[in-house]
């Protein structure tokens, strides 16, 4: 229970007066059997009460995102609604005549919220667009910038789990449709705050709000077919993760050129239960495993796989061993990049994140070009002033900045199939070119470690204790630099990170995840001396030793 804890008296009273306003039949008996046990004593449901009650999800740079289920700490259709109003009246304070466009996916609520929300913008005098049916993400970071609305909103939790849903806010205008950051999140957390001291039954909907037609659909099919490059016979899997992202994919696939691919049937249709994967994320361990066993079926040459929302792109390749793996996040934002730069012809600017593997600084340097770190979160990646490629190393990547200012797996996927179609047709694969790439630019070894935390307090003790006692070495190997970016450092906006340059070259970086009880930590070591075997082995040394000593530092 936490300090600011609700008497039980007054969490009952809160939680009555929640029940008054909310209009979704499963969340309301859910309260109502858990207020008539507290009322009767019951202390599981008193703590549970707490739990709902005694905070609320914190609106921020990712909007909302969280467990569905009763209470301001859930995401229901109450706190959705707050959202919404609060939103508008943000929205109304910066432009005289504005304007939204909503999307959503095929999670538990989705549909319900994005409608509320257009209700509720209606209501206030926002003119209020619903794209026409469950959509990918990039579908609706797209259509912000085509239809030239002053916001967006996108219904979805990404590759949390089946439990969660989630409520991202980009901005049109000056902010090129990218994701909020400071001070708008805090502008609209405020004015959610207002809305929230009154019931939700008091706010002015309306249904004069447009469901569009499939127009920005298939401008959106169109212009992402546009990126492929030369096709060839290339054998491929697909699996959506029981997401939205099939249905458009497979239209700029088909509208690309590219061949049919093997589908991961079990996986290709949205299902809010996920029930073939413990996560939906194809990071998670297992959760390709239905890929591999198709592409091992189909001989493949590489297998893909979007996560629910289809923002995020995974890619698999058999291994030198008959193993079928899957290439990291830094893999492929190498490839990626690579191929960028090659058509940048020293021009534009090249970005990751700051966790992700230096070597994109490596290639923008190669080619004469500018590259710039940012904070964690395309929100940042996507500001960036003449970009022509960003990725982030949890399977983010931006390749077609023009038409979209997020992570867009689905655009990564024709730009990555178009490169392993133009090898295979010189004979070559995806693996020879990453040998290719260790040979010109170096070895590049990363590690993202996960910890996993009961409570999201053991998170913030854990960061405290590492400030207070800074380390010397980690693995052996010395600390030169112990930077803190709380209140902000070179450039950065402040942010809960610590990065530890290292000797030699490497560095390690600590943060809690934004959407998830953990803390994670990521490892970056290079080498350019001798062969590729050797750079490589010499990389993955140094990685493993930090790896090792940061783990008995945190846990």
């Amino acid at each position: 229970m936490s300090d600011n804890a609700l008497t039980t008296d007054d969490l009952i009273a809160a939680a009555n007066a929640w029940l008054e306003q909310d209009p979704d039949a499963v969340t309301h008996t859910e309260l109502e059997a858990l207020i008539t046990d507290a009322v009767n004593g019951d202390e599981a449901a008193i703590s549970g009460l707490h739990d709902r009650f005694d905070s609320r999800l914190a609106f921020g740079t990712a909007g909302l995102r969280g467990e569905l289920g009763a209470g301001p700490n859930r995401m229901n259709r109450v706190l959705v609604t707050q959202a919404a109003a609060g939103l508008a009246a943000y929205l109304l304070t910066h432009e005289q005549s504005p304007s939204i466009v909503i999307g959503y996916d095929g999670r538990v609520n989705s549909e319900v919220f994005a409608r509320d929300t257009a209700t509720i913008m209606a209501g206030a005098g926002v003119r209020a667009i619903l794209l026409p049916r469950l959509l990918p993400t990039p579908v609706l970071a797209f259509a912000v910038r085509h239809l030239k609305v002053s916001a967006g909103v996108m219904v979805t939790a990404s590759h949390n789990p089946a439990i969660d849903n989630g409520y991202k806010v980009y901005l049109g205008g000056d902010n090129q449709g990218s994701q909020i950051v400071s001070p708008a999140d805090t502008e609209i957390a405020h004015a959610i705050d207002v809305v929230a001291k009154s019931s939700i039954s008091e706010l002015p909907r309306s249904t004069d709000f447009v469901t569009t037609d499939d127009g920005v659909v298939d401008e959106y099919i169109a212009r992402t077919s546009a990126l492929a490059g030369s096709v060839t016979d290339v054998v491929y899997t697909y699996t959506a993760m029981h997401g939205v992202g099939w249905e458009t994919t497979q239209a700029v696939y088909a509208k690309a050129g590219f061949p049919a691919p093997a589908l991961v049937e079990q996986q290709a249709n949205p299902d809010a239960a996920f029930p073939t994967v413990a996560f939906p994320n194809p990071e998670e361990p297992g959760a390709m495993d239905l890929s591999f066993a198709k592409a091992r079926e189909v001989g493949a040459d590489l297998a893909i796989a979007h996560d629910p929302d289809a923002d995020r792109l995974a890619v698999a390749v058999p291994g030198r061993d008959g193993e079928w793996r899957r290439l990291s996040g830094n893999e492929v934002g190498m490839l990626l990049g690579w191929r960028a730069a090659e058509r940048a012809n020293g021009t534009g600017v090249l970005a990751a994140s700051i966790v992700s593997s230096p070597a994109l600084r490596a290639i923008a340097a190669d080619y004469g070009m500018d590259y710039t770190d940012t904070l964690t979160g395309f929100k940042w990646i996507s500001r960036i002033d003449g970009l022509v490629f960003g990725y982030e190393e949890a399977l983010g990547y931006l390749v077609d900045p023009d038409k979209v200012r997020d992570k867009d797996g689905i655009s990564a996927s024709v730009e990555f199939l178009s490169l392993a179609a133009e090898l295979k047709a010189q004979g070559s694969t995806i693996l020879d070119r990453l040998d290719e790439f260790t040979a010109r630019f170096g070895a590049f070894a990363s590690r993202q470690v996960s910890l996993r935390f009961a409570q999201i307090s053991e998170i913030g003790e854990t960061m405290t204790r590492l400030r207070a006692a800074a380390p010397s070495s980690v693995g052996g190997l010395a600390v030169e630099s112990f930077d803190d970016f709380e209140n902000g450092i070179d450039g950065f906006a402040p942010s809960n990170i610590i990065r530890l340059q290292i000797a030699g070259g490497s560095r390690v970086i600590v943060r809690p995840s934004g959407t998830e009880p953990k803390l994670k930590f990521y490892v970056d070591a290079s080498s350019t001396e001798g062969d590729g075997a050797d750079r490589q082995a010499a990389a993955e040394s140094v990685a493993s030793a930090l790896e090792a000593g940061m783990r008995e530092l945190l846990v």
